[in-house]
């Protein structure tokens, strides 16, 4: 069983922890406030009061040892650079996964020696799959969209006449022209079943297909205007 360390309890890191495979995983919360502690042990989980700028005290709960993956959660970008950097001269090959609350703080986790950032503005379908390894990311974005109001997911079918029909899923660039995200598609000829981008390789899009995107309503607006408007054309 792979042991996960959380760092940090609150609202992310509890939608985080909540969608691990517990049978999979051990899951041990750390937190410096013991306010947050008492919250996470009313909540179910395993939780512990805990220095982070001790390197001993790392040493104690596995950092370095039995620990597989740290999750750097805290609220304040430099706690999670500190946690990082202490964590990775611990252990080199340990999996760091950070968010982070300001963008600047990005390039220092990265070079703190974090793994992979999740960016509360610039979050995506794909970034939580890879990181959570579970498929419920409509309740995940429904619940949390990391304080993000204006994110909606819409789906947009890929019609007989569309431009879309018979481009790969790579030509798209949904993130470019129109600032949004593709999470999955739904292939009705084979199920209703969506399958997320991150899940298969680049494939053809055939008139049926269902685009999952993600995004702000007026750029989910624009792409399906855009949409409607080649229709017309041809």
């Amino acid at each position: 069983m792979k042991e996960i360390a959380v760092f940090g309890y609150n609202r992310l890191s509890f939608e985080a922890i909540s969608r691990i495979d517990t049978d999979a995983h051990q899951i041990r919360v750390f937190d410096h406030n013991p306010a947050q502690v008492d919250l996470a042990c009313d909540n179910g989980f395993s939780a512990s009061t805990l220095d982070f700028r001790n390197d001993e005290d790392l040493k104690t709960i596995g950092i370095g040892s039995s620990v597989n993956t740290l999750l750097c959660c805290f609220e304040d970008d430099s706690e999670n650079v500190f946690l990082t950097l202490s964590a990775r001269a611990l252990d080199k090959e340990l999996q760091i996964i950070a968010i982070i609350d300001s963008p600047d703080a990005a390039e220092k986790l990265i070079a703190a020696g974090a793994n992979k950032i999740i960016d509360p503005y610039q979050i995506c379908g794909r970034k939580i799959h890879d990181m959570l390894k579970r498929p419920e990311i409509n309740d995940l974005f429904d619940h949390t969209v990391f304080g993000r109001n204006d994110l909606h997911i819409a789906e947009v079918v890929v019609s007989e006449t569309s431009f879309l029909r018979d481009i790969f899923v790579s030509q798209l660039e949904l993130n470019t022209h129109y600032n949004l995200i593709l999470i999955g598609i739904i292939n009705k000829q084979i199920s209703d079943q969506m399958h997320f981008v991150a899940e298969e390789d680049d494939r053809r899009l055939n008139s049926g297909d269902i685009l999952v995107i993600l995004g702000p309503s007026r750029e989910i607006r624009a792409f399906k205007k855009d949409m409607n408007d080649e229709l017309c054309k041809i």
